[in-house]
C-alpha cells in the first residue's frame, strides 16, 4: 500500500496518543467514482496526492529523481493538517535533497474540484493544482536553496483502479482507496544550484485516503512502483510485514499498455531482498537491491537505488524521535520470457 506507513501516517501513528486518532468519518464504498475522490474527503483519517519519476534534461540528457506528496489528516476529526515531503536526487553526482512541512489548517478543507493545494515553508509556496491526470506542481527547498522545480503533467495511460475496484483490502488491516495515473507525460523547470534545466519524462502519481486505521508501529511497509520501457507494463507491488507475528501480506497491481488491469494476489509474484545499505547518519538497515519475479508474465527483473543514501529524516515535534524511512530513485533490468527489459522505478521503505 503506496505510502501507508509514510511521512503522514507515521506523524499519526507518534501522535496518536496525544491527538487521539480517529477513522469515524473516512467513508468506504464499493467502488471509488472518479473524479470525485480527487477532491479532498473531508476530516479524513490520513490521505495523499503523491508523485514520483524519473525526468532528463533535455540538452545534457542528464537524469534526475523527483518525489512530491500532499498529505491530509484529521487525527481528531475536528482540526485539519497538511503536510508536504519534497525531494530531488542527482544520480550524477549522487545527491539527495529533500524538504518538509507540517501545518495545521485555520479551516476544514473543502471538497471542491479541481485540487488546490497550497502550503507555505518561510518564502516559499509549495502548490499542486488540477486533477485526472492533468496537474502543475511546484516547489522550491528552503533547506537546499537553489533546489526545486515546476512542472507540467498530461496522462499518457488511463486511470488504474488498483483491486479492479479503486479499494485495496490489506488483510484485517485497512480497506483504503487506491487509484493511481502510472505514467504522467511530464515537462518543465528543475532547478538545481541555482541553474536552470529544461527536463521531460514520465512521473508516477497515486491517489489513496482512509488510511488512518493501521495504528501499529510494529507493521513495515516496502512498495515499488515500475514503469518498464519496451512493454510499457506498469507494476505496483507491496509487502506489509508484522514484526511481532511475522505475518506477510502482500499484492499489487500489473497495468498492461493498452490499459489491462491484473490484480497480483501474493502468490502471483515474489519480492525478494538481494542487498542491504546501512545509513551512516541513523544507522538504520534497508534493503537496497530486489529480485521482481512474475511467473505469469514472464518478469524476472532486478531493481536497484541510483543513489543508494535516500533516506528522509524528519524532525516533527521536538518532544518526539525523528522519523526516518528511504524513498528513492530506482533503475529496473532483468527479462521477459528471456528478452531483455529496461525501466524506472521509485522503491519506499518504512518503519524498518
Amino acid at each position: 500500500m503506496n505510502k501507508l506507513l509514510s511521512a503522514a501516517t507515521a506523524l499519526f501513528l507518534l501522535t496518536g496518543c496525544l491527538l487521539r486518532p480517529t477513522a469515524k468519518h473516512d467513508k468506504v464504498a464499493e467502488r471509488a467514482q472518479l473524479p470525485l475522490e480527487e477532491a479532498v474527503h473531508p476530516r479524513n483519517s490520513v490521505e495523499w496526492w503523491y508523485f514520483t519519476g524519473h525526468l532528463r534534461d533535455q540538452q545534457s540528457g542528464e537524469q534526475y529523481g523527483i518525489e512530491y506528496v500532499f498529505f491530509h489528516f484529521n487525527p481528531s476529526g475536528k482540526r485539519d493538517y497538511l503536510m508536504v515531503n519534497v525531494a530531488v536526487t542527482d544520480p550524477k553526482r549522487q545527491r539527495f535533497h529533500y524538504d518538509y512541512a507540517l501545518q495545521p489548517q485555520r479551516r476544514i478543507l473543502p471538497d471542491s474540484l479541481p485540487i488546490r493545494l497550497r502550503l507555505p515553508k518561510d518564502d516559499q509556496v509549495w502548490m499542486l493544482d488540477g486533477q485526472e491526470g492533468r496537474y502543475q506542481i511546484s516547489a522550491q527547498l528552503p533547506a537546499h536553496p537553489g533546489t526545486g522545480f515546476r512542472l507540467t503533467t498530461t496522462p499518457a495511460k488511463p486511470a488504474l483502479l488498483h483491486g479492479g475496484t479503486g479499494y485495496e483490502q490489506y488483510g484485517d488491516l485497512a480497506r483504503a482507496g487506491y487509484y493511481s495515473y502510472p505514467r504522467l507525460s511530464t515537462t518543465g523547470t528543475l532547478t538545481l544550484d541555482g541553474q536552470p534545466r529544461q527536463v521531460a519524462g514520465e512521473l508516477w502519481y497515486d491517489r489513496q485516503w482512509n488510511c488512518g486505521s493501521v495504528n501499529k508501529r510494529h507493521i513495515a511497509w516496502d512498495w515499488l512502483s515500475i514503469q518498464l520501457d519496451g512493454t510499457r507494463d506498469d507494476l505496483m507491488l507491496y509487502a506489509v510485514h508484522n514484526k511481532k507475528t511475522q505475518q506477510l501480506i502482500s499484492g499489487g497491481s500489473l497495468f498492461g499498455p493498452q490499459g489491462e488491469n491484473l490484480h497480483l494476489a501474493q502468490q502471483d509474484f515474489q519480492l525478494e531482498p538481494l542487498d542491504y545499505w546501512q545509513s551512516p547518519t541513523t544507522g538504520r538497515r534497508y534493503p537496497a537491491r530486489w529480485r521482481v519475479q512474475v511467473p505469469t508474465k514472464g518478469y524476472d527483473l532486478t531493481v536497484e537505488p541510483l543513489v543508494p543514501h535516500q533516506e528522509l529524516s524528519l524532525n516533527l515535534f521536538k518532544a518526539l524521535p525523528n522519523l526516518n524511512y528511504w524513498e528513492g530513485m530506482c533503475r529496473v533490468t532483468g527479462t521477459q520470457h528471456g528478452r531483455p527489459v529496461t525501466g524506472n522505478a521509485y522503491v519506499e521503505i518504512t518503519n524498518r
